[in-house]
């Protein structure tokens, strides 16, 4: 499709540049710095990541595209606990996704997985963004958690989210249905979670994310690219290593649910 880029000088927004196509738009801006590349855009929207890409430095940029998974004791970069059951491979359906399966129609068992080679520590002036595409297979009666957590490979333990002495942010239901809720967790003190953002479905893929605000030190939640809900303050923001995690565990004894990851990213200043 042919397109002509627009070149302007915005108010405020003195020395920028200004690319416009069709409903897309770049801004390249040199007024606050050494240079920031933004889209007017959802969670990324305020996120630098051609920056991350030109600067080596300036970010940490871990963008899974699933087409491996290793979870060796050893070597693998993924860590798997089962809670009795439950497995995780690349999906052989759906390219570049990875599917947790409970292993069994039997309840909370199921996987605990998390990469425990990829840290990330809010932290101030060092902003963080987060956000994961996921659908469920076979049944909704699932217990789910999808986001960061510290080392733990009981997220979700006896039905319930574990947050006693806990760090974590990120989304989880333990009610079978599929109803989200977002949590913040600071060394055991918990957010109150709001009315649920978002319920996830069997045929429909959805994007669960947050981005931490290094200057404000507050969290903000996203779904399909849409803020939800109000920011989280500083008393729930965990400020200690944290890794990407993920829950799919049996919550009704019935069905095995599986779920299905098919992007993973995030992205953190320096």
């Amino acid at each position: 499709m042919a397109s002509t880029p627009l070149a302007s000088v915005e108010a405020g927004h003195q020395g920028g540049i200004r690319l416009e196509q069709g409903n897309n738009i770049l801004r390249v801006s040199e007024a606050t710095g050494p240079g920031r590349i933004f889209c007017d855009d959802g969670l990324w929207g305020n996120c630098p990541l051609v920056n991350g890409l030109l600067r080596p430095g300036y970010a940490v940029l871990y963008d899974e595209p699933f087409e491996c998974y290793n979870a060796a004791a050893t070597t693998g970069d993924w860590v798997l606990t089962q809670a009795t059951a439950g497995t995780a491979a690349i999906s052989t359906t759906t390219p570049g996704a990875l599917t947790l399966d409970t292993g069994d129609s039997t309840i909370h068992h199921g996987v605990n997985l998390q990469r425990l080679k990829a840290a990330f520590i809010p932290a101030a002036n060092k902003s963080l963004w987060f956000e994961a595409t996921v659908v469920l297979g076979t049944a909704l009666d699932a217990e789910i958690f999808i986001g960061l957590s510290g080392s733990n490979t009981a997220i979700i333990s006896a039905g319930s989210l574990v947050t006693a002495a806990k760090n974590l942010i990120g989304f989880s239901s333990t009610t079978g249905d599929a109803v989200m809720l977002f949590n913040s967790v600071k060394a055991g003190v918990a957010n109150t979670p709001p009315a649920s953002p978002v319920t996830l479905s069997l045929t429909v893929a959805h994007r669960l994310g947050f981005f931490y605000d290094g200057l404000a030190d507050t969290v903000q939640a996203f779904v399909d690219g849409v803020a939800v809900g109000a920011a989280i303050a500083t008393a729930n923001v965990p400020k200690v290593a944290m890794y990407p995690s993920f829950v799919c565990q049996n919550q009704a004894g019935v069905d095995e649910p599986t779920m299905t990851i098919s992007a993973l990213r995030v992205f953190q200043l320096r």
